[in-house]
């Protein structure tokens, strides 16, 4: 199964290298886009719980990596909560 890494900046600054079993986070997202930091959180639980079901799939079991970064954006995005118009870039793909 191909993994992935997307590269993101938060609306802080910092970047950040995420974890994907799946290849499916290229369907959610775009390099070069810039997201809410809510709607980067959705689309980044819908990636990421297809990726690990992907992996269910073929190996019988979740993708705890998977689930385990969706938790982090989740903690991540939660310090932006009070901001409006915080948003997260995409910078690239890297497979």
């Amino acid at each position: 199964m191909p993994e992935m890494r997307f590269i993101v900046r938060w609306p802080d600054g910092a970047l950040e290298s995420c974890y994907s079993p799946s290849l499916v986070v290229r369907e959610h997202m775009a390099v070069g886009e810039s997201y809410p930091v809510g709607d980067f959180v959705s689309r980044s639980r819908t990636a990421l719980e297809i990726a690990s079901e992907r992996v269910r799939e073929k190996y019988g079991f979740a993708c705890s990596s998977a689930l385990d970064q969706l938790a982090r954006i989740e903690e991540r995005a939660s310090g932006f909560a009070g901001a409006a118009d915080a948003r997260v870039a995409v910078l690239s793909f890297e497979d």
